[in-house]
């Protein structure tokens, strides 16, 4: 049995996001915005629990969960077209934080949740290799740290305040959004 590809996230969407944070002034510091953003970014975290949640429940194989998974990161991360410098970076933000949720939901589906270790080891191992310059060993620690937040752990947001602004706090603000997804994924309605 296969799903279509649009069954859990659509480029119609993600554009009718991107067409009302065009349409909107966009202020970061005002609370509709940042949650018009928030929301944004909750809304694709929902699509990715939604497909581990069919893997999990066998309704979708290995293949099939990871297809969709590469289908909804293919909408999201691709270019944006906004003209307004801005609201770009700030939608870049949102892409940002959204790129570990994608490979924790990968890594979980391809490997299953981190054998050792804690979310909050993981994330420390992130920002270790992150100082180092290590981008892509960074990303792996974070993604691990997503399996286990995908597998019921608690992310304790505590973690990221210790932590110099960066890439690994990015993801963890993009982690935070898997786990709402996780404990509840119901559709964040366009229109709030």
């Amino acid at each position: 049995m296969s799903n279509p590809p649009t069954e859990f996230y659509s480029e119609e969407r993600w554009q009718n996001w991107i067409g009302r944070i065009k349409d909107e002034d966009i202020d970061p510091e005002d609370e509709s915005s940042a949650r018009l953003l928030l929301n944004l970014q909750d809304d694709t975290a929902i699509a990715i629990a939604k497909i581990v949640a069919a893997y999990d429940d066998d309704e979708l194989d290995q293949e099939d969960a990871l297809g969709e998974i590469a289908d909804v990161r293919e909408i999201v991360l691709s270019e944006v077209d906004i003209e307004d410098e801005e609201k770009l970076i700030l939608v870049d933000g949102v892409q940002t934080s959204l790129v570990c949720v994608f490979f924790a939901a990968e890594e979980y589906v391809a490997n299953g949740p981190a054998e050792e270790g804690s979310v909050g080891d993981y994330l420390g191992a992130a920002a270790d290799a992150e100082a180092e310059e290590d981008l892509d060993a960074a990303l792996g620690y974070a993604a691990q740290a997503g399996t286990l937040i995908i597998d019921g752990d608690e992310l304790d947001m505590t973690v990221a305040e210790d932590l110099e602004y960066g890439l690994v706090t990015e993801w963890i603000n993009g982690l935070d959004s898997l786990q709402s997804a996780m404990s509840d994924p119901e559709v964040v309605e366009e229109d709030e």
